[in-house]
C-alpha cells in the first residue's frame, strides 16, 4: 500500500522533475529562453509539481484554457529541496503561510481517468521572493510534453488505456532527507 503522503517523480542523481501547465506565449517563450521569461509572472506564486497525474487532472489533460501546454521543467535537486527546506504546509497557521517563501499542499493522487485515490500528492508552490532563483539558479531544461499528453489522452479515451500509460512519465518515491519529513508531512 502507498503511504499517504509520498514523494513521487522522475528524477536521476542531480536532478528531479516537476510539471507545470500554460498558455502557448507562457510555453513558446519559455522553451525559446531554456527558462521562464516574460509574459510569465514573476509577481505571483507558480506552483510545482512533480506528480505528471495531478497535472493532467489540473490541465484536464492539456485542454483547460490557459493551460494548453504542458512543460516537463528539469531542476535540480538542491533547488528542489532548498524550495522544500523552505516550505510551510497550507494548512498551518495563516500568519505562518502569509510569511512563507515556499507552500506545500498536499492533494488526492489521480488515477489514469481522473478518480481521486487513496494517497496523496505533493504541489509545492514558489513565492516572488523565491521565482528569480527558481528561474534563474534551478532549472536545467524546459520540455515540451504537450504532444504526448495529447496522444496520450486520445488513446486513454478510446479505450487503449495500456497504450496511452506507456507515454507517460516513469516516477518512483523520492527520498525525502530525514530533516525535511517533519516540515512536509501533515499532522
Amino acid at each position: 500500500m502507498t503511504p499517504p503522503h509520498q514523494i513521487r517523480a522522475d528524477y536521476d542523481a542531480r536532478t528531479i522533475v516537476v510539471y507545470q501547465a500554460y498558455s502557448p506565449a507562457i510555453a513558446d517563450a519559455a522553451l525559446r529562453a531554456g527558462r521562464f521569461v516574460a509574459p510569465f509572472s514573476f509577481h505571483r506564486m507558480t506552483w510545482i509539481k512533480p506528480s505528471f497525474m495531478w497535472l493532467m487532472h489540473r490541465s484536464n489533460w492539456a485542454r483547460r484554457p490557459g493551460q494548453e501546454r504542458v512543460l516537463a521543467v528539469r531542476i535540480t535537486r538542491a533547488g528542489w529541496e532548498e524550495a522544500l527546506s523552505q516550505a510551510v504546509l497550507t494548512t498551518a497557521h495563516p500568519a505562518a503561510v502569509a510569511q512563507a517563501a515556499v507552500h506545500v499542499q498536499w492533494d488526492p493522487e489521480r488515477s489514469l481517468r481522473g478518480a481521486a485515490l487513496n494517497h496523496y500528492s505533493i504541489q509545492v508552490g514558489i513565492s516572488r521572493h523565491l521565482i528569480s532563483t527558481f528561474t534563474d539558479d534551478w532549472i536545467v531544461s524546459i520540455t515540451d510534453l504537450t504532444q504526448q499528453v495529447r496522444k496520450a489522452s486520445a488513446l486513454i479515451q478510446t479505450g487503449h488505456a495500456t497504450k496511452g500509460q506507456r507515454l507517460l512519465p516513469v516516477e518512483r518515491t523520492y527520498p525525502i532527507p530525514p530533516a525535511l519529513e517533519d516540515v512536509l508531512t501533515p499532522g
